[in-house]
């Protein structure tokens, strides 16, 4: 019996050190990574209504580009983009709009910038809400991600 319990004592053991080189390795091997983070990028999957385009596009080239200059003045944002989708297919978005971020913020980071962003459009949450529903006459919001760029070393 006492052979036994020294034997498991020993597995255990063995274990125990084995599961401690892998978690070491592990982070070694992060350290020893073939990439770093990048920046964070926000994509924004945008159907636009019949007829809409030119207004939602008018939109886009006013108060939406404003509030990313003024993002990128902040050093918030590092750019933006919209990309049209070609041939697009049922379901699919007209256009993508991509902004990329210096990172990620935390959320009194953009508490600060959104009463910023307020400021500067002399408005305030409950109007920008507002005039967000009436663009739904312009577009449909198909979805959305955040990704972030793995740099290759």
């Amino acid at each position: 019996m006492q052979a036994i319990r020294t034997n498991s004592i020993r597995s255990l053991v063995a274990l125990a050190a084995l599961a401690a080189g892998l978690s070491l390795g592990g982070a070694a091997r992060a350290a020893d990574s073939s990439y770093t983070y990048g920046t964070v990028w926000e994509i924004s999957q945008i159907q636009i209504e019949p007829g809409q385009f030119e207004n939602y596009m008018d939109w886009l080239d006013g108060a939406w580009k404003k509030i990313q200059e003024f993002s990128k003045a902040q050093g918030v944002v590092v750019s933006y983009h919209v990309l049209s989708v070609n041939d697009t297919r049922p379901g699919e978005p007209d256009l993508l709009l991509a902004i990329e971020y210096k990172d990620y913020q935390s959320t009194a980071q953009r508490v600060e910038l959104q009463k910023k962003i307020e400021a500067m459009l002399a408005t305030d949450t409950r109007k920008m809400e507002s005039a967000g529903g009436e663009r739904k006459s312009m577009r449909k919001v198909l979805g959305g991600m955040e990704l972030q760029e793995l740099r290759l070393k």
